[in-house]
């Protein structure tokens, strides 16, 4: 008698990560990163080995609010047992916040409409430690006004060279900027970027340039001028990862997955 076949089956997950303690998103060989953590999870609950692909990969140290993944399994399980299960598994750090079945269509990353990250900046005289990786942090007063300036030339269609990493394996240099916000909250500043996607390295080294507009190193117009260099050389030293957010990708409505989580609120 022939064995019956066993469909597979999409699932995407969304989680939630602090990045201090990995090596980035990506697997490694030496299995400190959060995807190896997850995978190692998701194949203990599955008893099978699981395979996932993300909308976004993250940098050491950089943090996760939404990561969208999806993965394919011929595991047939409620998708609130995906999510409960696979937190037992993963350290206190990493957690699954959502789960739900897909069309085969759908993919992680290449059906995202596009991808959002926070910066979280701590201006005051002495570094952060309650907030130690949480925040990044300046000494130097900033300037709202010029650093929101500086980040008008940025917005839209560019070649994004100067911004982006010698590492970058993205095969165009050539993104939408869509929104920069930039607020202050007390001692705090929030720096939010939307765009269609992001180079390696892209939101430190526009992060790095914005701050020296705003501690007055260099004027708004400077900005135009590192955009139009197309080189590494002719901006700011990237900024370190502390404080940086991803805050997950956005997708068209019809595929009704969560763009948030609770730990929006408390960022």
């Amino acid at each position: 008698m022939t064995p019956a076949v066993r469909q597979t089956h999409r699932l995407a997950l969304g989680v939630t990560y602090r990045g201090q303690a990995y090596l980035g998103w990506q697997s490694q060989p030496g299995g400190q990163t959060v995807q190896d953590v997850l995978e190692k999870a998701l194949a203990a609950f599955a008893v099978q080995p699981i395979r996932t692909v993300c909308a976004g990969r993250t940098d050491t140290g950089v943090h996760a609010l939404n990561q969208v993944v999806h993965f394919d399994t011929d595991i047939h399980r409620d998708p609130r047992s995906w999510v409960r299960g696979s937190n037992r598994f993963l350290p206190a750090d990493v957690a699954v916040q959502w789960c739900r079945e897909v069309d085969a269509s759908f993919h992680a990353r290449n059906s995202a409409r596009g991808r959002r990250y926070r910066f979280t900046v701590l201006e005051s005289p002495v570094r952060p430690s309650l907030e130690h990786g949480l925040v990044g942090w300046t000494f130097k007063p900033l300037d709202g006004d010029n650093m929101r300036r500086a980040a008008q030339h940025l917005l839209g269609e560019h070649d994004f060279t100067s911004f982006r990493s010698s590492q970058c394996q993205s095969h165009t240099p050539v993104k939408t900027l869509r929104r920069i916000e930039i607020q202050r909250q007390g001692a705090y500043w929030h720096f939010d970027f939307d765009a269609n996607a992001f180079l390696h390295h892209m939101v430190r080294n526009l992060m790095g340039c914005l701050l020296a507009v705003g501690s007055g190193r260099q004027p708004p117009a400077w900005m135009a001028q590192v955009l139009a260099a197309r080189s590494r050389d002719a901006a700011a030293p990237t900024f370190a990862p502390d404080g940086l957010y991803f805050l997950g990708p956005y997708y068209d409505e019809a595929w009704g997955l969560p763009d948030r989580v609770s730990a929006h609120d408390w960022l």
